[in-house]
């Protein structure tokens, strides 16, 4: 099964577009993606072929998240999501599922395989079960564990309880990469959506310190006039 859904891949393979997406997610020397490869292949065509093998074990799955191929490790991502949604009566698998992500964020290791899968398996086992690992994540010297733990909150934020978003914004409020400013301002923004009260009590005696992307992208909904107030610094 493994091998069929490895060939399924390499045969859609695009060059043309595997050039675009490498250059797209900084796959250069030195950059956050360096010396991720890509196939070239499109999110939704890479979601139909996962539908097909939803059956592969930890240890198929494994190779998968191991691989240097961007696409592999994506396609891994989402069976382990879609694994996990089909065991919501199944406690014990769904653990084993968040054990696993857990065990493998190393390979989880570009924004769009954080985006596409933290707050569906962390963040959705978390409604269940919090057992306070965010925090640890947003404190990690991996820009993607602290990636995951911001991203992990979104359910959260669905479910109208912000303590966790604004808790881990708090301790990520003075980090230094730009992808993280935008994590945690698109994180601010959704609470804003639900209750700008709460997000503007928040910013209140932060924004005038917090990076300016990160402040962009968290009052990003807010009315004009206000906006540009934020911006001044004349709130």
């Amino acid at each position: 099964m493994l091998i069929e859904l490895k060939k399924e891949l390499q045969n859609l393979r695009d060059e043309n577009q595997a050039k675009i997406l490498g250059k797209y997610f900084k796959t250069g020397k030195g950059e956050y993606g360096e010396g991720d490869i890509f196939l070239g292949l499109k999110v939704p065509m890479i979601r139909k072929i996962a539908k097909n093998h939803n059956d592969l074990r930890f240890e198929e799955l494994q190779q998968l998240l191991s691989s240097k191929v961007h696409e592999e490790r994506m396609i891994a991502l989402m069976i382990l999501t879609n694994q996990f949604n089909k065991a919501k009566k199944d406690k014990l698998k769904q653990r084993q599922i968040f054990e696993f992500y857990l065990k493998n964020t190393s390979n989880i290791n570009n924004w769009d395989l954080v985006d596409l899968s933290a707050p569906k398996i962390v963040g959705e086992f978390l409604q269940r079960e919090n057992n306070g690992i965010l925090p640890e994540l947003a404190k990690s010297t991996d820009i993607w564990e602290r990636r995951i733990a911001i991203l992990s909150t979104f359910p959260f934020i669905k479910r109208r309880s912000f303590g966790e978003t604004l808790s881990i914004s708090d301790i990520l409020i003075n980090d230094t990469h730009d992808l993280i400013h935008k994590a945690v301002g698109w994180s601010l923004r959704e609470i804003g959506k639900k209750n700008q009260d709460v997000l503007e009590l928040f910013l209140k005696t932060r924004y005038k310190t917090m990076p300016r992307t990160m402040l962009r992208y968290s009052i990003e909904k807010f009315p004009q006039d206000l906006r540009k107030k934020y911006l001044k610094g004349e709130i």
